[in-house]
């Protein structure tokens, strides 16, 4: 039996270095620092995001839909010890993730244009996505490379994350190459801050991100890459 999903609140801001500096000094003696962050208190995440044959979830983000999925392959720190294929589901204004975990060969398997072992009727997340390849060709459409400041608050289960130097491959879909060839998607000294929380988010909170002059943007990493690449003339689609 499937547990049921549980739909979170997500707000997202850019902001510049000195924005971060400032939101961080606030934030960082209110919250605990994510235990999986490294010694310089982060850790990199390198996601494979995947589609359609008709690039449905790009479509749907760009045009505002409100019900729309991601499907995406996720390692840390460029490692293949922890590896997760994720489905993030946005509901009008919330937002929910499920996941499973996959061993290097399952990816390695799958990248090499066989879906078989995710054939897998019991594990609905993989099930489900081994249809999607075969009955939508989903396919691997493009890489997206950050590194990720991450803190908590267990008071409304609070988790805000600091992303930054934001980068996607080029003319490559392999996780797990050491020497992928990257780009800087936009200005290298944007920083994505992304705020998520169950039913309410406290005010101190609320406060220390407050009167920093930024705004809430929509754009997705995932759309910021793909538009990357299909500018450049990396993407063939």
């Amino acid at each position: 039996m499937q547990t049921p999903l549980k739909f979170r609140h997500e707000l997202k801001y850019h902001m510049n270095p000195h924005q971060y500096w400032i939101i961080k000094q606030r934030l960082k003696h209110l919250l605990i620092p994510d235990k999986h962050a490294g010694p310089n208190g982060d850790y990199h995440i390198r996601s494979l995001y995947f589609d359609n044959i008709d690039n449905q979830a790009l479509h749907e983000k760009l045009g505002g839909v409100l019900d729309r999925e991601k499907y995406r392959i996720r390692i840390y720190n460029r490692s293949d010890c922890i590896i997760h294929l994720e489905k993030k589901l946005k509901r009008n204004d919330y937002i929910s993730k499920v996941k499973e975990p996959l061993t290097r060969s399952m990816v390695d398997t799958i990248l090499s244009g066989d879906p078989e072992v995710l054939n897998v009727p019991d594990k609905p997340l993989l099930y489900e996505f081994y249809r999607k390849i075969k009955n939508e060709r989903m396919q691997p459409k493009v890489i997206v490379d950050y590194v990720r400041e991450a803190y908590i608050c267990p008071y409304g289960n609070v988790r805000i994350t600091f992303d930054k130097d934001l980068k996607t491959g080029l003319m490559s879909t392999n996780l797990f190459d050491p020497d992928l060839m990257t780009v800087g998607t936009f200005d290298s000294n944007i920083i994505v801050l992304e705020i998520k929380y169950d039913e309410y988010l406290p005010e101190f909170v609320r406060t220390a991100v407050q009167g920093e002059n930024i705004h809430q943007q929509s754009n997705s990493k995932y759309v910021i890459c793909r538009k990357l690449i299909k500018e450049n003339s990396w993407e063939d689609q």
